[in-house]
């Protein structure tokens, strides 16, 4: 069965399915990292909110190629160059791609150590906010069972994008725009409270 109820991302709440480390700060203006960590390739991309929207920043990947061959090296480049990519676009918050555990257990282990140097790169205070893959494709697409070209498609119609983009920076756009789509609806709750709570304090 499913853990969802349905495939609508309307009615779908991020928030019961893995809570945020911490409530949502309400800005008016803010950048959001998202990161989807890979042992050879780790997609990045950057929105900011600027009013009620939300616009494309940067996107990319670090690639390890080269000498880089053994896992440690990997890791340290990936750790280096998130580092230095934080510090170029100094984001407020960080939302990753929650590991998803596959049959390759081998694979799963490097992808766990990839994603712990990438979260090892982000700065002391910096919020970091994880996403399961199925949530992510759900809050994007509509669907959390969504093909890789359908989540490309739809974050290039979201952030006005022309162009091929490469499937882990997509992806990492996606973990950003999925944590906005989070965001919002927190704000949208905490706006809907206020009055509840006036009414029922003016009632007692």
């Amino acid at each position: 069965m499913s853990r969802y109820r349905t495939r609508s991302w309307r009615a779908f709440d991020p928030g019961a399915a893995h809570p945020p480390p911490a409530p949502l700060a309400p800005a008016a203006s803010l950048r959001i990292l998202g990161l989807d960590p890979g042992s050879r390739r780790t997609g990045y991309g950057v929105i900011e909110r600027r009013g009620a929207d939300w616009i494309h920043v940067a996107h990319g990947c670090v690639t390890v190629t080269g000498a880089a061959t053994s896992l440690p090296e990997r890791l340290r480049v990936i750790f280096e160059s998130l580092r230095e990519l934080i510090a170029a676009h100094a984001p407020g918050e960080v939302a990753v791609e929650r590991v998803f555990v596959n049959r390759n257990v081998d694979s799963a282990l490097k992808l766990g150590q990839a994603r712990g140097a990438a979260l090892c790169a982000v700065p002391k205070g910096l919020p970091v906010f994880e996403y399961a893959p199925r949530a992510i494709k759900l809050a994007v697409v509509g669907s959390g069972a969504a093909e890789k070209v359908q989540v490309a498609h739809m974050i290039r119609t979201l952030l006005g994008l022309q162009g091929r983009i490469a499937p882990d920076a997509s992806d990492a756009l996606a973990v950003a725009v999925c944590h906005a789509h989070s965001r919002r609806l927190e704000e949208l709750v905490r706006r809907a409270a206020v009055p509840a709570r006036a009414a029922e304090a003016a009632t007692r």
